[in-house]
């Protein structure tokens, strides 16, 4: 039966009309509320039912939300990363630096200061903006500025997309309010100015390790035969991460040591014999310390991953009595990494600038990063029609699907069991052939009389 008068109590909720628009009042927490409603005095009566019962068991009502700033919120979302979800530290320090686009944004058009007033068209706004401005790619004040690119862009959006989901689960914007990223469909932004991925051809995989002097063959050869990631490879310990007389490379995760594998997943990975060789001329009578060290330097005579630990919580114990509190996630890092480099692990940025130096002697300028490196191991087990399980063991990718039902083949992982030796069959098969492998032997061949004598 339509209601006709122009208000109705229940309970402690009293609704009225005001135009054509229902409103309801009631007072949660000591503060009056006023929501709107809507035209249909049905479902305000509804809803002024439900919040009612709400306010008598002490619930949260179905329309209260706490209104915080943008600031605010990024602040709450980073702490939600680093305390909950421990995210890896340099993906907290991803998300700060690209919600910080967003904050940048409000503070210069006076965007809505509450994370509950920023709308579809501020989120349409935002995006203009980052098409507009210029930043350093690297980050360093000196360097030159250019556009965003693409994916640079789609990044920060699902950022901000991910930061006002968090929101919303917490109650910080409006009840039923849509995520105001979500409308601008990030997902179908095209990717039109991204940087291509240029493999090296056949002829130019062998022509880059033949150009690499006796200290990069062994790191180089390393990258291209094991698919490691550069920080994998600087991060690798005698003797338990290489396994020379079985022919493995274990990835393992270090946290007393400050160090996680990307994904966080270990793995096993065969080493061929060419490579096994090329290992044990470049380690010569090392059996301890890091696997690759940099030019000129030795291990500081560390023993093991066990001193280097309690070297390590010194070294923290020591920085927290100077300051007088504990330290941060990001500051035991550093730390950490001052020991990797006091025992003469060689560092990432170092195999990068090694890696331009040697493809810059080859021709091939526009190659920057080492991790091409990897995609031509990933593109070698393809061609190789390499199971595609254990390609995704190899590369120590999160199976996909892995924590829900029926998630294909994650799902297949906890069922299929890859034995040590097809592992090694199929990782052989797919590398034998590779102009890399050819290059590694040659090396090995000119070094065989050297060694003799």
């Amino acid at each position: 039966m339509p209601i006709k008068s122009h208000s109705f109590c229940v309970g402690r909720v009293r609704s009225y009309l005001r135009g054509r628009i229902w409103y309801l009042c009631y007072h949660e927490n000591g503060r009056r509320r006023r929501p709107r409603v809507g035209s249909d005095a049905t479902a305000a009566r509804k809803l002024a039912a439900q919040i009612n019962a709400q306010l008598e068991t002490g619930a949260r009502t179905a329309l209260s939300f706490e209104p915080i700033t943008v600031e605010e919120l990024r602040q709450r979302w980073l702490e939600h990363h680093e305390h909950v979800l421990r995210s890896s530290v340099h993906t907290v320090r991803r998300y700060h630096a690209a919600t910080d686009h967003l904050l940048r944004f409000a503070q210069e058009n006076k965007s809505p200061r509450l994370a509950s007033g920023f709308a579809a068209r501020d989120a349409e706004q935002f995006v203009r903006y980052l098409r507009r401005i210029e930043v350093a790619p690297n980050g360093h004040k000196n360097s030159r500025k250019r556009h965003l690119l693409d994916k640079g862009i789609q990044y920060i959006l699902e950022s901000c997309r991910a930061m006002f989901t968090y929101a919303a689960k917490r109650r910080h914007l409006s009840p039923y309010a849509e995520n105001p990223l979500t409308a601008i469909e990030i997902d179908r932004i095209p990717i039109e100015n991204a940087k291509p991925i240029l493999l090296l051809t056949p002829d130019q995989e062998r022509q880059f390790l033949e150009t690499c002097d006796a200290w990069q063959l062994p790191l180089f050869a390393t990258l291209l035969l094991t698919g490691l990631r550069p920080g994998e490879l600087a991060h690798l310990l005698l003797p338990e991460d290489l396994d020379l007389a079985g022919g493995w490379i274990r990835v393992r995760n270090k946290l007393k040591l400050g160090w996680q594998v990307k994904t966080r997943s270990e793995r096993d990975v065969p080493v061929l014999p060419e490579l096994m060789q090329v290992l044990s001329v470049h380690l010569g009578q090392r059996r301890s310390g890091p696997v690759f060290l940099r030019r000129e330097a030795c291990s500081n005579g560390l023993e093991g991953r066990a001193e280097m630990e309690a070297e390590l919580a010194q070294r923290i114990a020591e920085r927290e009595r100077r300051l007088g509190r504990a330290l941060d996630r990001a500051e035991r890092e550093d730390v950490a990494k001052s020991l990797w480099w006091a025992m003469g692990a060689v560092r990432e940025d170092r195999i990068r600038m090694e890696f331009i130096r040697v493809v810059r002697r080859i021709g091939l300028p526009l190659l920057t990063m080492p991790k091409v490196l990897r995609h031509q191991f990933a593109t070698a087990l393809q061609d190789a029609n390499m199971d595609p399980l254990i390609r995704n063991q190899l590369m120590g990718h999160m199976p996909t699907g892995f924590s829900r039902p029926g998630g294909g083949l994650g799902m297949t992982a906890v069922y299929t069991h890859s034995r040590p030796e097809t592992v090694r069959r199929q990782l052989e098969l797919a590398l034998q052939n590779r102009p890399a492998l050819e290059a590694v032997r040659e090396w090995l061949r000119k070094r065989a009389p050297t060694d003799a004598a």
